[in-house]
């Protein structure tokens, strides 16, 4: 048995060595963790034509069964060792957080939190399908029709798989596809180049819990590959950047999940209190290291703009990259060291253009890009931008970042544009009439209320009972 672990590809439940691999190794130290196989548009292509199987496997059991399963999954995820690649290697929890902390730059209590989220998300799916589906009997799935609320109900589905092209920035992000099991769908999923461990531990988690393996692609592929997943599956999620997403704007199939620009506006009822809020604004900027798109990466205030930027400042400047199994451990590293060094330029070349201060700067005490035990990180910025005419006032990057910008009330929803989640911190009936009304924000939360709490059973972004199957009229004559 080799000492590196082989992920190979998973060709519908098949285990595949491609004779192209990449190594996936420690961001500090440069071991290497895993071998994981790659193949081609071609393989897809072929394995593509046997979506109907993999379909027929799940389609044996009920919804209910398959919820029981999940179940048992999240348990095996969040506690279970598990197979890990083919050459007889096996993973504990403990050995998952620690080599996904290794390879991603997470700490460990960031990886730990990401894995109760799945859980939870796995371990409720009942509940999560019941929102979703707005009180469906999930029994008129298993029989194609049925009644219910007094009218006649039936329901089809919309593809032969839900294609995933995942991203390496957060391991949670997988549980937007989990409730696609309990529905019937099989998955195919292109890993993060960085990230394949959730979703391979994933995997064996369901299979260990009793569901076909058929329902299971796992498909490490190059950019034609993730193209071919795209276009094939019927329907699809992609993660990506603003550029990502523009080219994929139009097509309905495909679900996207970029930038956020998630928010939290201060009304003017509530501002001269601003500072009962600190601690719940820096929360929403710094939890998970800042790598969500539910993070806020603005804060919009009708006054005290300055004052505001200050106190978040000294909360979030002083912290400092820790040890990755540090309980306390605010940052995360970058895998993809690149990718500091772009942000980095980014910011400090808005920082160029009149009218934004780092607010951080003086008390960070040194630069934002540090190296650490061998790890590059990206300490927390705090922009105080005088208008959002700034091009520092709406961005969001992969770090603890946010701009503070000053605005009336009256132009806040002129001004804001599209945001996925909004916390407003108003009691002011008008005002929030117009942001319950506005049609620019995914998620709204009323009150001081992180923009990172979730409801499971209200998405933020996207239904997938809706995505992946959809209602028609019916009639029978027996």
């Amino acid at each position: 048995m080799s000492n590196v672990p082989h992920l190979p590809v998973l060709r519908l439940g098949r285990s595949y060595e491609s004779l192209d691999k990449l190594e996936i190794k420690d961001h500090r130290t440069g071991e290497v963790k895993a071998v994981v196989s790659s193949i081609n548009a071609g393989i897809l292509r072929k394995d593509f034509r046997k979506l109907g199987v993999a379909r027929a496997a799940l389609k044996k059991f009920t919804v209910a069964q398959l919820v029981a399963m999940s179940a048992k999954a999240g348990e095996f995820f969040l506690n279970g060792t598990l197979p890990l690649g083919d050459k007889g290697h096996t993973q504990s929890a403990d050995e998952y957080v620690a080599t996904l902390s290794s390879t991603s730059g997470l700490p460990h209590v960031m990886v730990r939190r990401n894995m109760t989220k799945i859980h939870y998300a796995l371990t409720h799916l009942d509940v999560i399908l019941n929102g979703l589906s707005r009180g469906l009997d999930m029994r008129i799935i298993d029989r194609g029709f049925g009644e219910q609320f007094g009218t006649k109900l039936s329901f089809f589905p919309t593809c032969e798989a839900l294609g995933l092209v995942m991203p390496s920035n957060s391991p949670a992000v997988n549980s937007l596809w989990l409730p696609a099991i309990a529905l019937k769908t099989p998955v195919v999923i292109k890993p993060g180049r960085d990230e394949p461990w959730t979703p391979f531990r994933l995997i064996q988690a369901f299979i260990a819990a009793g569901v076909p393996s058929e329902a299971f692609g796992f498909y490490p592929t190059d950019h034609e590959g993730a193209g071919e997943i795209l276009k094939s599956c019927g329907r699809a999620l992609i993660f990506g950047d603003k550029n990502t997403m523009a080219q994929y704007a139009n097509n309905p199939a495909i679900q996207l999940h970029g930038p956020g620009w998630s928010k939290i506006l201060i009304g003017d009822d509530c501002i001269e209190n601003w500072r009962d809020y600190i601690d719940v604004i820096a929360g929403a900027i710094s939890d998970n290291g800042g790598r969500s798109c539910i993070n806020a990466s603005a804060v919009v205030v009708p006054k005290y703009a300055a004052e505001i930027a200050d106190a978040l400042a000294q909360k979030l400047g002083p912290i400092q990259p820790t040890r990755n199994d540090d309980p306390n451990a605010r940052l995360s590293g970058f895998a993809n060291v690149k990718m500091a060094d772009f942000i980095d330029a980014q910011i400090e070349d808005g920082l160029k253009t009149p009218g934004a201060t780092d607010a951080t700067a003086k008390y960070r005490g040194g630069p934002r890009k540090v190296e650490f035990e061998g790890g590059v990180y990206l300490r927390p910025t705090i922009v105080h931008c005088e208008s959002f005419a700034h091009p520092l006032s709406n961005k969001e990057f992969l770090c603890p970042y946010a701009s503070v910008v000053q605005c009336p009330q009256s132009e806040m929803l002129g001004k804001i544009g599209y945001s996925l989640a909004v916390s407003a911190i108003t009691k002011d009936a008008k005002f929030i009439g117009e942001l319950e009304a506005f049609g620019e924000i995914d998620r709204l939360n009323i009150g001081p209320i992180s923009t990172m709490a979730i409801s499971w059973d209200q998405p933020h972004e996207g239904n997938m009972f809706e995505f992946l199957w959809k209602r028609r009229s019916i009639e029978r004559a027996w």
